[in-house]
């Protein structure tokens, strides 16, 4: 049962894969500028999302007015035994 390849079989499949490949192109070239616009108006709109929920107090803040938006704690002590000094001299 082995069949042998003709040469129409092979001139044919070969201009298949052309014709794939250069209708892809084709495509390629007509949609992606419009690919690109969609995509980066999707990306403008979530780091507009990302900023206005950053940045909620900034519409409402009158000019010139002072905001805290976090209070220190009084309780926070520092610690002054840091580590241990060492001398060290240095081996030639």
């Amino acid at each position: 049962m082995l069949q042998e390849a003709s040469l129409y079989g092979f001139v044919r499949t070969i201009l298949i894969i052309l014709l794939v490949y250069y209708g892809i192109k084709i495509l390629t070239r007509m949609f992606a500028p419009h690919l690109m616009r969609y995509m980066s108006k999707k990306m403008q709109q979530k780091f507009e999302g990302q900023f206005q929920q950053k940045q909620p107090n900034k519409q409402q803040q009158k000019e010139g007015e002072t905001v805290i938006d976090k209070i220190p704690n009084g309780n926070s002590s520092s610690n002054k035994k840091v580590g241990e000094y060492i001398d060290y001299e240095e081996i030639d």
